[in-house]
């Protein structure tokens, strides 16, 4: 399965701040903000990953995640010139994709609980059709919708709608079979000018394709494409963290736990980063 990262389109809800540093280096509380989606990814079992962002952005990425050697993945980088939308991923990554099954997350979206792993590896087993989830919130009139029956089969999905049919928003990360290219292509676009990844799931649904995993109860979802949801969010790792004592989305840490990096690996990056509390937490790892 390919991973991809969509790290781009959301950038104007941050202004002015992205005019004074590059997205990828805005820390969410102690890490870089994609360091989130990536150990998504890495919890699913991903190491093929293309990120996807705008050509000013690239270069950022690329010094903070280089090749991906440093976690045991392999990383190339796609460059979406014009904010065309979610399900234009598909389209600059058709030949990463190579009509394999494929996970997109957004670059902005941080997911952390234990039922996550389950989730993952739910959605990684299904063979067929398309994956979302659905995430109960207070106001779901902001996010795309999903309705479905009392045995989990999807009845409609929508994009903002006035009056929702649930109260289940879909989050940004997404599974799909090796149709995603080709029924990608078939998207016109939208009002606003964009390929809605609604849109792409909507076909999934005509099909009798599209599932829902519904995130429960101790799970958390956090958007960080606003100053608020940054905020939000950093406040929210903080606390976890200082608490338990446990890193959220240290992907050399995730790394090694799947066997993508060995403990030697692990030691070698926890010895750069020494003089860093990040780096005697990776130490601390191999102590345990």
């Amino acid at each position: 399965m390919k991973g991809i990262i969509l790290a781009g389109g959301k950038g104007s809800r941050l202004y002015p701040m992205t005019m004074a540093v590059s997205k990828p280096l805005i820390p969410i509380y102690d890490k870089p903000m994609v360091y989130y989606p990536l150990s998504v990814l890495l919890r699913a079992g991903i190491r093929e990953i293309m990120l996807i962002t705008a050509p000013a952005d690239v270069e950022s990425y690329r010094r903070v995640l280089g090749d991906g050697s440093r976690y045991g993945l392999s990383i190339t980088y796609g460059v979406q010139y014009v904010a065309r939308g979610i399900a234009d991923a598909f389209l600059i990554a058709e030949d990463f994709i190579a009509g394999e099954r494929c996970c997109l997350i957004l670059g902005d979206n941080l997911f952390h609980g234990a039922q996550l792993k389950s989730l993952l590896a739910a959605a990684c087993e299904r063979q067929a059709g398309a994956t979302v989830f659905g995430y109960p919130v207070k106001d779901p009139r902001a996010y795309g919708v999903v309705e479905f029956d009392d045995s989990g089969k999807v009845l409609s999905i929508e994009e903002k709608p006035k009056e929702p049919k649930s109260r289940y928003a879909v989050p940004g990360l997404y599974f799909y079979d090796g149709d995603a290219v080709e029924l990608a292509k078939t998207l016109t676009p939208s009002a606003r000018g964009e390929l809605e990844i609604t849109s792409l799931n909507e076909e999934y649904l005509k099909r009798g394709k599209l599932h829902v995993e519904l995130m429960e109860r101790g799970m958390a979802w956090l958007d960080t494409g606003t100053p608020e949801g940054i905020l939000n969010a950093a406040q929210f790792v903080e606390a976890v963290q200082t608490r338990q004592g446990l890193y959220i989305a240290c992907p050399e840490e995730i790394a090694w736990q799947q066997g993508f990096i060995d403990d030697a690996h692990l030691a070698k990056i926890g010895n750069e980063l020494k003089m860093t509390e990040y780096g005697q937490y990776l130490l601390s790892l191999l102590e345990k």
